[in-house]
């Protein structure tokens, strides 16, 4: 048996709110949308990473989501630009990773970060 993929599900009363954070602001694509149930994602090759932790590194809290982008710095921008607060960062860590932490709409810490 092999792992195919892993899907985050949040909760979420309002699925225009997940379009605006996940679609408009940081690019991912519509793959499915029932109505009830709206998937957000790319078509990128990935590799299927789950994460355990006792703190989210530097001192901060673990985040419920780590999102790693291409460019953080546009993602920082696009993120500032569509009102969303920056809670932690953006930080150069000793790991070797840029990041900030932010909110999505539905109250979830999400990591942003870029390999240095």
């Amino acid at each position: 048996m092999k792992v195919r993929r892993i899907i985050a599900n949040i909760a979420a009363a309002d699925l225009a709110a997940a379009k605006r954070f996940y679609g408009d602001v940081l690019g991912l694509d519509l793959l499915m949308d029932h109505g009830w149930i709206a998937t957000w994602g790319s078509t990128e090759q990935m590799p299927v990473q789950i994460s355990f932790a006792v703190e989210g590194g530097s001192g901060t809290p673990v985040p419920d989501l780590s999102i790693e982008v291409d460019d953080v710095e546009a993602a920082l921008a696009g993120m500032k630009a569509a009102g969303f607060a920056i809670e932690y960062g953006p930080a150069d860590e000793p790991w070797g990773v840029r990041r900030f932490y932010v909110r999505d709409p539905f109250g979830r810490l999400v990591n942003i970060l870029s390999h240095l």
